[in-house]
């Protein structure tokens, strides 16, 4: 059986990554995913809903940074408007230094503490008053352009995602950085060309009803960020979720069971948002949300963490992870997919990895990352948690 796991996991991988590769939202390779999905869980038997939100496609075409005679390297971050604008530029290190920098009209370098990760854009389905506050300044003030330097010497992921940010924007590299603070106040030339259309994303959700409505939800998403094909984060999750219904559909169950491929997780959590304003208050007829993200890397442990849980249900994962000793128990964590069920009191799994971490969210993120053994361990373990689970009353899981 598990050979057969390893099997069918790898092959879904390679046709999300290979075949397809990125899937942000909105764009071809997302609606391709999507349809690929909604085909599986026909074949399957399952009843199958998209849940369609719109978004735009955005493409980057050319982006150039220029800091007197030498060009540096630099991408548009992601959603930016287009440019060509020429303006002096002032580092801005710190959230107090930014209150107090007169950044109109000129080009902000964020370095150290404003760049240490991604600012949330303001639509997002989780946003620290911290990250408002940024946005709201920059709406206010109205730099010419912003900069963004990558707090990894090799990191080529883009700090900003906001269709609803209007400032045009470029991340660069650590060393571009380095440059640009050497000679903080200089003027730089920034240009940059993106394609931007209305477009749309949407869940895919497949369902087997069981001999009760109450269900149980087995997650993931499948979109990615722009310049990635995404094996781990997520066709690993995605290839997961589908193999599980394989396994699962053959055989009578209490609770009606759900299988949710999310989209828009890398971006605002709009599809998150958009499950949650469908189900309404029936999130208090879900018994619990097994969430993929991240999982089956070839050099890391899996991991699984516990959220909104019972004290029987966080000792009933204990006994049966106990069956695996190359799974890791971690702290609860709070983003991703099973946000939207915690944070709605549904007992909640998180299933990821710990290990190499700066593969994420950059085209390194390929299949040979990773393990089909990994992944059937993975998949083995939220069989028998939903089997155990399946044994259940809709409460006793809750706190």
């Amino acid at each position: 059986m598990k050979i057969d796991l390893q099997d069918e996991a790898i092959g879904h991988v390679r046709r999300l990554v290979s075949d397809i590769s990125s899937r942000m939202i909105g764009s071809p390779g997302n609606h391709v995913a999507a349809d690929y999905i909604a085909e599986l869980f026909r074949k399957a038997g399952l009843s199958v809903e998209f849940q369609d939100f719109p978004c735009p496609d955005w493409a980057e075409e050319f982006t150039s940074l220029e800091l007197g005679e030498e060009t540096l390297e630099a991408s548009a971050n992601t959603f930016s408007p287009s440019c060509d604008v020429r303006a002096p530029t002032i580092a801005v290190g710190t959230y107090e230094e930014l209150l107090s920098a007169g950044i109109s009209g000129q080009i902000p370098i964020f370095y150290g503490e404003l760049a240490q990760r991604e600012l949330a854009a303001k639509g997002a389905i989780y946003v620290s008053e911290r990250d408002r506050k940024i946005i709201q300044l920059l709406e206010e003030r109205q730099p010419a352009g912003l900069i963004t330097v990558n707090p990894s010497l090799y990191g080529r992921w883009r700090l900003i995602e906001d269709f609803d940010l209007a400032i045009p924007s470029v991340t660069v590299t650590a060393r571009s950085g380095l440059k640009l603070i050497e000679r903080a106040g200089d003027p730089v030339h920034m240009r940059i060309s993106t394609h931007r259309t209305p477009s749309h994303s949407a869940n895919v959700i497949g369902r087997l009803a069981g001999e009760r409505p109450e269900r149980i939800v087995l997650c993931a998403h499948y979109d990615t960020k722009v310049d990635t094909p995404g094996a781990s984060d997520n066709a690993a999750g995605v290839a997961c979720l589908l193999t599980l219904v394989s396994c699962l559909c053959p055989s009578p169950h209490r609770h009606t069971l759900e299988w949710v491929a999310f989209s828009g997780e890398e971006m605002y959590g709009l599809g998150d948002m958009e499950y949650a304003s469908r189900t309404g208050d029936g999130f208090n007829r879900i018994a619990a949300a097994i969430n993929f993200d991240g999982v089956g890397l070839r050099i890391a442990a899996n991991t699984i963490a516990t959220f909104s849980a019972s004290k029987p249900f966080d000792e009933m994962i204990d006994r049966l992870k106990a069956n695996y000793p190359g799974v890791v128990r971690v702290d609860p964590w709070p983003s991703s997919d099973h946000y939207i069920f915690y944070s709605n009191g549904v007992p909640s799994l998180a299933l990821s990895s710990l290990g190499v971490k700066d593969i994420y969210h950059t085209p390194a993120d390929t299949v040979d990352w990773i393990s089909p053994d990994k992944l059937a361990e993975a998949m083995l373990l939220a069989q028998d948690i939903l089997l155990a689970l399946d044994e259940k009353e809709l409460d006793w899981g809750r706190p």
